[in-house]
C-alpha cells in the first residue's frame, strides 16, 4: 500500500508540473523563428490579402483564428481591435478557424484563440495561443514594426 501511494503522489506531482508548465506558455507570443517551441508550416510563410479574406495592414497585421466554443476569443478579439485601433497602419483580421480550415492547418492551428502578428509583406513574426496580455501584443507588434524593444510600455500600463 506505501508504494502505490507514493506512485500516485510523484504522479500527482509530475502531472501538476507539466500542467503549470504549459498554462505558463498560454498567450505568449514566440517569434517564429523558434520551431522547437512553436511550430510553424515554414519561417518564410506569408499569408495574402486573398488568404486571409481581408486587406493586409500597410505596417502590420493582427490575425486572430477563432471558433464558436473558445472562451477567450471574445476578450482577445476585444483587445487586438483595440491595439488595431490606436495604431496606425495596424489592421486586424478574425478569422474563423471551423470555416478556413486550410489555413488552420498549413499554420498548425491546434486550439484557439491563435494569434499571428504579420509584417506588412504578410510574413509570421509572432505567434501566441491562448489569451494574450496587452503587453505581450504591443511587444508583438513592436517587433512586426521594427520598432526599438520598450516602445509602448506606456500604453501597456492600461492593461
Amino acid at each position: 500500500m506505501g508504494g502505490g501511494l507514493i506512485l500516485l503522489v510523484v504522479v500527482l506531482a509530475a502531472a501538476s508540473a507539466a500542467g503549470f508548465a504549459m498554462r505558463r506558455r498560454q498567450g505568449r507570443f514566440r517569434s517564429t523563428g523558434d520551431a522547437a517551441i512553436v511550430p510553424v508550416a515554414a519561417p518564410d510563410t506569408v499569408l495574402t490579402a486573398a488568404d486571409l479574406g481581408a486587406p493586409l495592414g500597410e505596417r502590420a497585421t493582427l490575425v486572430q483564428f477563432s471558433s464558436e466554443v473558445c472562451a477567450y476569443c471574445g476578450p482577445t478579439r476585444e483587445l487586438l481591435t483595440e491595439v488595431a485601433r490606436d495604431r496606425d497602419g495596424l489592421a486586424f483580421v478574425e478569422i474563423d478557424a471551423t470555416e478556413r480550415f486550410d489555413l488552420t492547418k498549413r499554420l498548425r492551428v491546434f486550439s484557439t484563440p491563435t494569434v499571428l502578428v504579420l509584417a506588412a509583406d504578410g510574413s509570421i513574426v509572432e505567434r501566441a495561443s491562448g489569451r494574450p496580455r496587452k503587453s505581450d501584443v504591443l511587444a508583438a507588434v513592436g517587433t512586426a514594426l521594427g520598432e526599438p524593444a520598450g516602445k509602448g510600455d506606456s500604453e501597456a500600463a492600461g492593461e
